[in-house]
C-alpha cells in the first residue's frame, strides 16, 4: 500500500496530481536536489516524490546525491519522479571569476563548445551523463530554454529519439512534435509566464512546473532588504528581477510583509513539514484581490 512507502504523509491522495495531461503522478511540491541525503528521504517519506536535477546544479554533483540517498535509504524508484534537465552546464571555467560568467554559461564555443546548448550530440551526452551519475533513469526531461542555434527539427529528433530509450517523458512545449508524430512535452518548468502563455499550457495539457515562484527571494523579504549574500552573488536575481523593478513592485511586496510567513527553503525538517501543511490551503477572494490589484504586466525579461 502506499501508505507503508509514504508513512508519514496520511493525506496522500491531496499531494498528488498527473503532471499535464500525462498518466505520470506526481507531488505538488518538487524538491530541488541540493539538498542533504536525510532530507531526500525525510521529504520522501512526507510524500514528496519529485526531485528535481541537472548538470546545472552544483557541477554535476546534485546528480550523484540523487543516486546516493536512493540507495543509502532504499528509497522505491518505482515511486520516485526524477526530473533532469538539459541545455545549460556548470563547470569550473564559468566560475573562475568567482561568479557565474552568463555569457559563457550560454554560448556552445570556447571553453564549453558542444558542452552546452541542444544540439543532438550534447543532448545524448547529457543524458548518459545524467543517467551514469544517479545510477538510474531518467523519467523526465525537460530542456532549460530554446536553443536558437540548433534546427528546432534536430532538438525534437533528438529528444524523441532519447525519450525512447532512457528517458520517460520530455519536458517543455512544441507543436513540431506533433508535425512528425514524435513524443510530445508534457510540462513546462519556468518563471511563471503570463498573458497568453498559461492559458495555452491549459489548454495544450502541459503541466507547468513554477520555478523560483518567489521571485528568487524577493517576495520572501522587506523592499529595502538588499544586504544578503544572495543580493550580492545571484546574478539571475538581476537580470530576472531588479532589472525592472518599479514603484509598483514595492507596493506588491509591502501587501506581503503585512500577513505573509513564506516557507524560504526546504533546507531542514521543519521546513518540509510547514510547506507540506499548506497544501490544499486557499487563499480568500478578498486577500486574492488585494494581493492581486497592484499588479501591471511586465516587458519581456529574458528569451532563452
Amino acid at each position: 500500500m502506499l501508505s507503508s512507502h509514504f508513512p508519514n504523509c496520511p493525506n496522500l491522495h491531496r499531494l498528488l496530481q498527473p503532471l499535464g495531461k500525462s498518466g505520470l503522478k506526481i507531488s505538488k511540491v518538487i524538491l530541488n536536489e541540493d539538498e542533504a541525503p536525510p532530507l531526500l528521504e525525510y521529504a520522501f517519506k512526507r510524500g514528496i516524490n519529485v526531485w528535481d536535477t541537472t548538470d546545472l546544479y552544483s557541477m554535476g554533483k546534485s546528480e550523484d546525491i540523487v543516486g546516493k540517498a536512493i540507495k543509502k535509504f532504499n528509497i522505491s524508484r518505482s515511486q520516485l519522479v526524477i526530473i533532469d534537465e538539459v541545455l545549460l552546464r556548470h563547470e569550473p571555467v564559468v566560475l573562475a571569476s568567482g561568479n557565474v560568467n552568463l555569457q559563457m554559461l550560454m554560448t556552445n564555443d570556447g571553453p564549453m563548445v558542444n558542452r552546452v546548448g541542444l544540439s543532438r550530440k550534447h543532448i545524448f551526452d547529457a543524458v548518459d551523463a545524467g543517467v551514469e551519475r544517479p545510477s538510474t533513469n531518467i523519467d523526465v526531461l525537460q530542456i532549460h530554454r530554446l536553443d536558437r542555434s540548433v534546427p528546432v527539427e534536430e532538438t525534437m529528433k533528438a529528444l524523441n529519439d532519447v525519450e525512447s530509450g532512457k528517458v520517460r517523458y520530455i519536458g517543455v512545449i512544441s507543436n513540431i512534435a506533433e508535425k512528425h508524430d514524435w513524443h510530445k512535452f508534457i510540462s513546462m518548468q519556468t518563471i511563471i509566464e503570463e498573458r497568453e502563455m498559461i492559458p495555452y499550457y491549459q489548454y495544450a495539457g502541459v503541466g507547468l512546473i513554477p520555478w523560483s515562484p518567489l521571485a528568487r527571494g524577493v517576495l520572501t523579504r522587506p523592499w529595502s532588504g538588499r544586504s544578503t549574500r544572495r543580493a550580492e552573488t545571484d546574478v539571475f536575481l538581476h537580470h530576472l528581477v531588479r532589472f525592472g523593478e518599479n514603484e509598483t513592485d514595492k507596493e506588491i511586496i509591502d501587501h506581503l510583509e503585512e500577513g505573509v510567513n513564506p516557507i524560504l527553503g526546504l533546507a531542514s525538517k521543519e521546513r518540509i513539514d510547514e510547506t507540506m501543511e499548506m497544501i490544499g490551503f486557499e487563499l480568500a477572494k478578498e486577500d486574492l484581490k488585494y494581493l492581486e490589484e497592484s499588479y501591471q504586466p511586465k516587458h519581456v525579461a529574458f528569451v532563452g
